[in-house]
């Protein structure tokens, strides 16, 4: 379980399906995953031991059966609150890209490279590049485009 502030309502159609992220997204919400400010709570889950200050994003359980196994291979390390997606595009990436740039750090860890992406995660922030999908509020969610 990792923290993190609540920047989306649980707003929903008549039918009950949630409504669209860009809708259920608040003022506080939005300024708060402008600045990145949504992901400080994880810092409690670096001191627990649950997650690294680099390392692949964690993403939800239920994309787990989706991945390929070349993507599975993100988990070979332990997630991150940033990493080598989050210097190199954000959520700007489609998930191919995210996955090939997640599998390239997995296969090129040091300590050296987990120093720049902590170097280069503070200018990502603030020029606020990438935080939101082309078109999307936040990220399409992953597999629902695929086959």
């Amino acid at each position: 379980m990792l923290l993190k502030f609540r920047t989306m309502t649980e707003k929903r159609h008549a039918s009950g399906a949630l409504l669209t992220d860009a809708e259920r997204l608040t003022s506080i919400g939005r300024f708060l995953r402008n600045t990145s400010l949504d992901e400080l709570p994880q810092l409690w889950n670096v001191l627990r031991g649950d997650l690294s200050l680099v390392g692949p994003r964690p993403l939800l359980m239920e994309y787990l059966p989706r991945y390929s196994p070349e993507q599975a291979r993100r988990h070979e390390v332990m997630p991150g609150i940033t990493g080598w997606v989050q210097t190199n595009g954000r959520n700007a990436l489609n998930w191919d890209e995210k996955f090939a740039l997640d599998t390239w750090y997995v296969d090129h860890w040091s300590l050296f490279l987990d120093l720049s992406i902590l170097f280069k995660t503070i200018f990502s922030v603030l020029k606020r590049h990438g935080i939101s999908n082309p078109g999307n509020a936040t990220m399409p969610e992953f597999g629902s485009n695929r086959k």
